[in-house]
């Protein structure tokens, strides 16, 4: 019998639980950079008051005999999830990215609540927050909400936004990629329906491509998908692939004006979106080149998050997201031509049910043995080199405890071996973009974030030369012209 004190983790939550390994912890980070100093006490008060409104962050994830539980924790102690961490002398950015990059790969406490607030009172005259939360509490998209939750819209308040309901006794904007699929109706329901299925018939559809052809030919939409997730090849070997180790790297890049990402994806008829991830595969492929790889033909694929939770709900917690594979065209140097293949890549995952085909089968996964579910999250990840969230955050200044939020960025866990993570976040008209990489694989991910910047720029300028008609209507190939000549 359940103790009194304990609760059941659902299924998808389970799962993320279970997924930890030493050189990928399940864990969300995030960095908030003030120009002022924020008082500490203030910070725990904030913390106290709007973050521990949720119940659940009073308890710690228990493992026993195959089921996993919240247990409440009888001694929780503030102290022990917002301290205090002092950097040597001057600190600046680098000593705080090496700060948060250690603090990545360190795990959480197993005997309390996982997730902690790192506070820094002396970075380049103002302060700094590092935060981590272990995956099983919630997604992407809901602990940025409960972060906003805890935000003013001046100094000494009022609150930025609406406190978010939370039932008695309850446990527990847009979004960039919502185009990719419908409304789905019941999607958690026939998410388990459709991942408990696939479970019964084991592993076999996923590592006997003879079985996922004959999957394939019984026709309907659902079918296909789960043949294509089964017979997909794996993406270009390059040096971001391979066995990640323990260390990871931690970057960030000056945030670029979102209204000029919106006039150029105007121009060219594509998405924030869009741009932005063109600009990505630009400073990945210019980052290989300064290595001396060959980058002709090659493409990167990334595992690219889907909120599945209804707006009203943005603020409860859990997992509820699915994934899509996109296709980066790292081979492509043009701009405007990269931009376009990458349009045309999100085009083809428009009414997707990757999304839910994926939840469906995480949550089928966390209810069944642990050796199933390893054996599922490699089979899913060894066909992606980087997992990558594009976040819209509030676009009016925010303050925390009194003090204005400069910037912030998060980063998601990389599941199997995907030793790269990469975060785009917009907020307060600015667009920031960060890198998380395995140490190993990638030890310099600040070469990597210095092109993105540039890479807008050669986009902007390569549109302003190219010779289009009207806005919206810019040819691949007269561009490649353009530039040619």
């Amino acid at each position: 019998m359940t103790s009194p004190r304990r609760e059941k983790i659902s299924p998808v939550d389970t799962a993320w639980l279970r997924m930890d390994r030493p050189s990928n912890l399940m864990m969300i980070c995030g960095v908030l950079l003030f120009g002022e100093r924020v008082e500490f006490e203030r910070l725990q008060a904030v913390v106290k008051e709007r973050w521990l409104r949720f119940k659940r962050f009073y308890q710690r994830p228990v493992q026993a005999l195959g089921v996993a539980y919240w247990e409440s924790t009888a001694d929780f102690d503030i102290n022990d999830h917002v301290v205090q961490v002092a950097l040597p002398g001057r600190a600046g950015k680098r000593e705080l990215q090496a700060l948060a990059s250690r603090l990545a790969c360190t795990p959480l406490n197993p005997a309390r609540p996982l997730w902690q607030y790192h506070f820094v009172d002396n970075y380049r005259g103002g302060s700094a927050v590092i935060a981590r939360v272990h995956h099983c509490y919630a997604d992407g998209i809901a602990l940025v909400q409960v972060l906003l939750s805890m935000t003013d819209s001046g100094p000494d308040g009022p609150p930025a936004m609406p406190a978010p309901a939370v039932k008695k006794g309850h446990r527990d904007g847009d979004d960039p990629l919502a185009e990719l699929i419908g409304p789905v109706s019941g999607v958690m329901k026939m998410a388990l329906k459709v991942g408990s299925t696939l479970i019964e018939k084991g592993a076999g559809v996923w590592l006997e491509p003879a079985k996922a052809v004959a999957l394939a030919e019984q026709g309907g939409a659902l079918t296909a998908e789960i043949a294509k997730l089964a017979l997909m090849g794996h993406d270009s070997p390059t040096r971001f692939k391979g066995e990640p180790g323990i260390g990871k790297r931690v970057a960030w890049a000056e945030p670029i004006s979102l209204d000029e990402v919106k006039a150029v994806g105007k121009a060219l008829g594509a998405s924030v979106n869009d741009v932005m991830l063109s600009c990505v595969a630009g400073a990945l492929r210019g980052y290989l080149v300064h290595k001396g790889d060959a980058t002709d033909g090659v493409m990167i694929r990334a595992l690219v998050p889907v909120n599945l939770r209804p707006p009203e709900k943005a603020y409860k917690l859990g997992n509820r997201f699915g994934v899509v594979f996109l296709d980066l065209p790292i081979g492509i140097e043009n701009p405007i031509e990269r931009l376009y293949a990458v349009r045309a890549n999100m085009g083809t995952l428009k009414g997707s049910l990757q999304p839910v085909l994926t939840l469906g089968l995480l949550a089928a996964a966390g209810a069944g043995p642990k050796l199933l579910q390893d054996q599922l999250v490699v089979v899913l990840a060894r066909n992606a080199t980087a997992v990558m969230t594009n976040v819209p955050g509030p676009q009016q200044p925010l303050y925390m405890a009194g003090a204005k939020i400069e910037r912030f960025m998060f980063w998601v866990p990389q599941s199997g071996d995907i030793g790269m993570g990469v975060s785009i976040l917009s907020y307060d008209g600015k667009v920031q973009f960060g890198l998380i990489t395995d140490r190993k694989l990638c030890p310099d991910p600040e070469r990597v974030i210095a092109r993105f910047g540039p890479e807008f720029e050669k986009l902007v300028l390569t549109t302003l030369l190219a010779p289009w008609p009207r806005p919206g209507d810019l040819d691949p190939e007269v561009a490649a012209m353009a530039v040619a000549g």
